[in-house]
């Protein structure tokens, strides 16, 4: 059955598997050199713009991209054909990187702002220099709650194929409107033209708010929005569609 996958989808899903398999061997100094951090992190490195796309942070989180992967991808590959499927997914993790972290730019300059009012230096802190905190013990305990989720934006690594895989759906969906598909806790099939938007507009409110719970849903959005704009493009070169 793995055979008959078409060749990039069948290459995507082993490179994956390997990857995982073999980061958890190693344990995480591997996620320093290989997940996302923002681009403005000591910890970030250029290849993390396209490794970060094969790292997973559990067996479930792998499982559930690469069933999605599965589901979707052999019919937009054939659909498509390699070189196009192929461009469509590396430019949907990209673009889910770039949505991503240009949110994380907004909010680290929102907070160094609000810092250096305070007295703190934000560049040296950036550079590596001990933590130096100004004034009285309120203003000392606000600039560690800042700092704490400056350290987030900063330390924390992107991590998945959720992006890629996302440009995948918005792609699929834009190409096949019409096509029903079952969602857990939903009694009927549902055609994917009104599913997506839908999901679109939940992981934008959970991105924005803070309330995603540890999931990167703004790169969610950013790889929907390749995958949609690339399909869209494609669609009036393919003589299937009208």
């Amino acid at each position: 059955m793995f055979n008959n996958i078409p060749p990039i989808t069948r290459n995507i899903i082993i490179i994956n598997v390997i990857v995982f398999i073999v980061t958890s061997l190693m344990g995480n100094q591997v996620i320093e050199y290989l997940a996302g951090f923002y681009p403005f992190s000591p910890y970030f490195h250029s290849w993390q713009v396209i490794t970060h796309m094969f790292m997973h942070g559990s067996i479930m989180h792998i499982l559930f991209n690469m069933m999605t992967l599965f589901s979707f991808g052999p019919i937009l590959e054939q659909t498509l054909g390699e070189k196009k499927y192929l461009i469509l997914y590396f430019l949907s993790g990209l673009g889910a990187f770039f949505l991503f972290n240009l949110w994380n730019f907004v909010e680290a300059q929102q907070l160094s702002s609000e810092l250096q009012q305070l007295g703190f230096n934000v560049d040296a802190y950036m550079s590596g220099a001990s933590v130096q905190f100004a004034g009285n013990a309120d203003a000392v305990l606000k600039q560690r709650d800042l700092l704490e989720s400056l350290k987030a934006i900063v330390a924390t690594p992107m991590v998945g194929a959720s992006g890629a895989i996302f440009g995948v759906v918005a792609a699929f969906a834009t190409l096949y409107p019409d096509s029903k598909i079952g969602i857990m806790f939903i009694p009927v099939p549902i055609k994917v033209k009104y599913l997506l938007p839908i999901i679109v507009v939940i992981s934008i409110y959970l991105g924005v708010s803070g309330n995603g719970g540890g999931i990167a849903h703004l790169a969610h959005v950013g790889g929907a929005l390749v995958g949609w704009l690339l399909a869209r493009i494609w669609k009036k070169h393919l003589y299937r569609f009208n």
